[in-house]
């Protein structure tokens, strides 16, 4: 089974991602990993070089390529799911889950590790909450299409396969 790991920048989606594969034992798969791999350089370097279009579009090609792995827990980036059908794709090749964090817990995350994000590396604090509500909200719709919704604030690794389980 693939478990697709979606939701906002900073959610944890890596984190948990890691975690989770551990204790399925099988693959754990970052998009913007392998992305990096790919391309050589970070992709704030991408973003900033060759530009958000050249970026989704790749990012979208990495993401079809992960249907080789028949069992793999995959982190996408925060605009994985918005772009092009990837939602649809991930929903007919195995489980989205949403990490659903909230937009004050994500800011919290986010303010110390901008300079890591090229959509947020240059924005003060009040823009900075801006941009989350701002992107929450155009994103939120694509987000809620998952199949499994979790509040990682609360909740552990095994409260996803528990829901994953209970989903088959």
């Amino acid at each position: 089974m693939r478990i697709y790991l979606i939701g906002f920048m900073g959610c944890g989606k890596s984190t948990w991602g890691k975690k989770l594969a551990e204790k399925l034992d099988c693959a754990f798969i970052d998009i913007d990993k392998r992305i990096e791999a790919i391309e050589g350089g970070t992709v704030a370097e991408v973003f900033k070089i060759k530009g958000e279009e050249y970026f989704r579009k790749l990012e979208a090609d990495v993401l079809r390529s992960t249907v080789l792995e028949k069992n793999a827990v995959i982190s996408c980036g925060g605009g994985t799911p918005c772009y092009f059908d990837n939602m649809e794709w991930m929903k007919q090749r195995g489980k989205t889950v949403y990490l659903n964090l909230s937009p004050e817990n994500l800011f919290g995350r986010l303010r110390t590790r901008k300079e890591k994000r090229p959509l947020i590396a240059n924005l003060d604090d009040d823009q900075l909450r801006d941009f989350i509500f701002q992107k929450l909200s155009e994103r939120e719709a694509f987000y809620l299409q998952a199949d499994i919704k979790i509040d990682p604030a609360v909740s552990k690794p095994k409260d996803i396969i528990e829901s994953i389980k209970g989903k088959k």
